[in-house]
């Protein structure tokens, strides 16, 4: 009995351990294989992770910048006008460097802009007497201690003002107030070679714009702007019509830059009536730049001017006439440091339609400018030597007796059909 009972629990013990090690192979069995997926758990799509993915970026909160620059000089003048200025009988004889034997203030610019994905808005302020004489189309005056005009003083501080939207990388609108497209030398300092600018942008072009403008760029070398402007030099506009813009500009070869500017309107004054004159006004203008080598650059500028009618409630001509000018600049980087640049210009206005006048009279000028620059701290800051001479057609009467001419001498006569000044500015932009 003893052996059986002792046999029956040895096979239940046995069997005990074997049940035993098989539930432990099953279990290790099942950890083994892949993890079931529970339906409780959320199913994330490729979108879902992209759009995530997208929200961990940091936000776009756009770009703002802020440059600008600031300009002085100190010019003698060889005849020693009694006036102390270079502005000669018809008043504009120089456009921003007018005064002599003292020191100036030019242009204290301030720059802003931001720019946000597509679109980018842009203000110039402008501090100091540059700013007004470029901004001549927006004067004012004092009278009694009060602002009298169309316009009022803090608009004459806006050098530009404009928002550009790009709806695609080839197609850019802009609107605002923005300086002209036309002609080779520009309002600003730091963007001209030549610190005194030609009488061709004085007294030839517009300086600026209020409108609304297109641009395309085909390609990197064909690019076409057109638009619709208040006019030329004016804030508000002086008459129903609006004037049309346009642009061309090419690349045909590496270094070699063209365009082809215009203006086309209708600059005389409205009558009491709201209705406009036929007046017209138009230029045709060409550019073209050369950088002939890494340090040479070569450049000419000509432009046509034509207008019949009223400008702007001036001089009524009762036919049309022409204004012209044609300017050549070389220029050579010798060093990092120091280049030299010269220009030659002609510029006629002998028909009389533009303000360059010799006692109130047509004339025509020859000027030679030389200037050195001299770029310290990195570019910062440039000083600009710089000779000019000016040589206007000299007036004569009828029986050939001298008549009055274009500058002063020094004992206050306007004796004087040439001119020359020496001196320098200097010129620090950030």
């Amino acid at each position: 009995m003893k052996k059986i009972l002792s046999g029956f629990l040895c096979l239940s013990l046995s069997s005990l351990i074997t049940n035993s090690a098989l539930a432990q192979g099953e279990l290790t069995a099942s950890i083994a294989k892949p993890a079931v997926v529970s339906t409780d758990e959320k199913i994330v799509t490729a979108g879902e992770a992209k759009a995530a993915a997208e929200e961990e970026k940091p936000e776009d909160k756009g770009k703002f910048t802020y440059s600008g620059y600031f300009d002085t000089y100190y010019f003698a003048n060889l005849n020693a006008p009694a006036s102390r200025n270079n502005l000669g009988s018809s008043g504009i004889s120089r456009g921003f460097d007018r005064y002599v034997g003292q020191f100036q203030l030019g242009m204290f610019l301030n720059r802003m802009s931001y720019a946000y994905k597509n679109t980018e808005v842009v203000a110039e302020i402008g501090f100091g007497p540059n700013v007004e004489y470029g901004s001549y189309g927006s004067d004012f005056r004092y009278k009694w201690g009060t602002v009298i005009a169309n316009n009022t003083y803090s608009a004459l501080m806006i050098k530009q003002a404009y928002i550009n939207y790009k709806p695609s990388d080839k197609l850019t609108l802009t609107m605002g107030q923005f300086g002209t497209h036309i002609g080779y030398e520009m309002i600003d300092a730091p963007l001209n070679f030549h610190y005194s600018i030609n009488n061709t942008f004085n007294a030839g072009i517009p300086f600026y714009h209020l409108g609304l403008k297109a641009s395309y760029a085909f390609s990197d070398k064909v690019t076409l702007m057109g638009g619709v402007v208040n006019g030329t030099d004016n804030i508000n506009d002086n008459n129903r019509g609006k004037s049309f813009i346009g642009q061309l500009m090419v690349t045909p070869a590496k270094g070699l830059t063209v365009y082809l500017n215009t203006i086309q309107g209708n600059e005389g004054n409205a009558r009491a009536n709201g209705k406009d004159t036929t007046s017209y006004f138009g230029v045709l203008d060409l550019v073209a730049t050369y950088q002939a080598t890494d340090r040479l650059l070569l450049a000419v500028w000509a432009m046509h001017g034509s207008a019949s009618g009223e400008f702007q409630g001036g001089t009524y001509f009762t036919e049309t006439k022409n204004w012209s000018g044609a300017n050549l600049y070389v220029s050579y980087k010798f060093t990092d440091i120091f280049s030299l640049g010269t220009r030659i210009e002609y510029f006629d206005n002998k028909a009389g339609a533009r303000g360059l006048l010799t006692n109130g009279k047509g004339t025509d000028v020859s000027t030679y400018t030389l200037t050195g620059n001299f770029a310290l701290a990195d570019g910062k800051l440039t000083l600009k030597p710089e000779f000019r001479f000016d040589n206007f057609q000299k007036m004569t009467g009828p029986l050939g007796e001298n008549e009055p001419q274009q500058f002063q001498d020094s004992d206050g006569n306007f004796s004087k059909n040439t001119q020359s000044t020496l001196g320098m500015a200097v010129i620090y932009k950030f």
